[in-house]
C-alpha cells in the first residue's frame, strides 16, 4: 500500500496516532526534503530508508514508488509540512498510481490554509483555495482576474519575499478589500493580522503566510461584469465625457480613478 501522510505544519505534536503508526510500519518513506523530514522522524524515533520526491524529480520518484509498491512494500509519502499534493509535490505521483492501478490511501492531518481560515474569522461557509501565485506580475494578475468576481473568501499561500508584490497585484485586480495575513501557524509567534489591500501589510515579513481576502460584494450595477474598458465605453456611449465615465466606473468597481484611467487611454 502507498500512503500520503499529512505532517505537522509547525508544532511537531500536531501529528495523528495513525500517521505515526503508518510511518513506523512503512518500509520506505519519500520526502519532499529528506533533511527537513529527519527532524520530525527523529523526534519519534522513526528510522527508515528515505528518498526524495520533490517538484524537480517527481516523475522519476513516481516510477520508484510504483516499483516499491509492486515489490510488496509499504510506502509513505510526506511533504515538508501539511498535506502532500496541496501546494506541495505529490499530484504527479497520484496520477501515475491511478494510471498503473496501484492502490493508495491518505492519512489526513494538519492543513495550513484551513487553520488560517479559522484564525482569520472571515466567512467560511464557502471559500476558494488558490494557493501560490505565479512569479511574474503579469501572470499574477492574469490568474487573479479569474477569481475577482467570486463572492466567497479567497485563500492564498505566499512566501515572505513575495507578500508585498502579491498584495499589490491583488489590489490592482480586486480593488480595495478586507484581508487577513496569517503566519507561523501552531508556532510560538502565530498571528493573524487584519488589513486592507489598499493599505497593504506593514511590518517585517517573516515566515510562510496564508493571505485571506474577502470575496466580491454583490453589486446592483450590471456593468461590473464587463471588462474595465467596456465599462467606461458604455458610460461614454450614454453621453458621459470620458473623464466622468472613468470616475464613475472606478466608483462602481471600488478602485482608484488613476487605476481605471489606464483602460481609457485609447478610447
Amino acid at each position: 500500500m502507498v500512503y500520503f501522510v499529512a505532517t505537522p505544519i509547525g508544532n511537531l505534536k500536531d501529528i495523528s496516532l495513525r500517521a505515526l503508526e503508518v510511518l513506523h510500519s512503512s518500509d520506505v518513506i519519500f520526502c519532499e526534503d529528506t533533511r527537513h523530514s529527519l527532524k520530525l522522524l527523529n523526534s519519534y524515533n522513526i528510522k527508515k530508508p528515505l528518498f526524495s520526491c520533490h517538484k524537480f524529480n517527481e516523475k522519476e520518484a513516481a516510477c520508484k514508488i510504483i516499483a516499491e509498491a509492486r515489490a510488496g512494500k509499504t510506502v509513505a509519502i510526506i511533504s515538508d509540512a501539511g498535506m502532500p499534493v496541496v501546494s506541495d509535490p505529490g499530484n504527479i505521483v497520484c496520477s501515475e498510481l491511478k494510471r498503473e492501478a496501484i492502490e493508495y490511501s491518505v492519512i489526513p492531518g494538519a492543513n495550513a490554509f484551513l487553520s488560517a481560515l479559522v484564525l482569520s474569522a472571515m466567512p467560511a461557509e464557502r471559500f476558494a483555495f488558490i494557493g501560490f501565485l505565479p512569479e511574474k506580475t503579469g501572470e499574477k494578475k492574469q490568474l487573479l482576474e479569474k477569481y475577482k468576481n467570486l463572492d466567497m473568501t479567497l485563500c492564498f499561500h505566499s512566501a515572505p519575499q513575495d507578500v508585498e508584490r502579491d498584495i499589490c497585484a491583488m489590489y490592482s485586480v480586486f480593488g480595495d478589500r478586507n484581508a487577513c495575513a496569517v503566519r507561523e501557524i501552531t508556532k510560538i509567534h502565530e498571528e493573524a493580522v487584519n488589513f486592507s489591500l489598499s493599505e497593504g501589510l506593514t511590518g517585517e515579513k517573516r515566515g510562510e503566510y496564508v493571505i485571506l481576502v474577502e470575496g466580491a460584494k454583490e453589486s446592483g450595477n450590471p456593468l461590473n461584469i464587463l471588462s474595465e474598458k467596456e465599462h467606461i465605453l458604455r458610460y461614454m456611449q450614454g453621453g458621459m465625457e470620458k473623464m466622468d465615465a472613468v470616475k464613475q466606473a472606478a466608483k462602481d468597481r471600488g478602485i482608484s480613478k488613476s487605476e481605471m484611467y489606464k483602460f481609457s487611454i485609447d478610447l
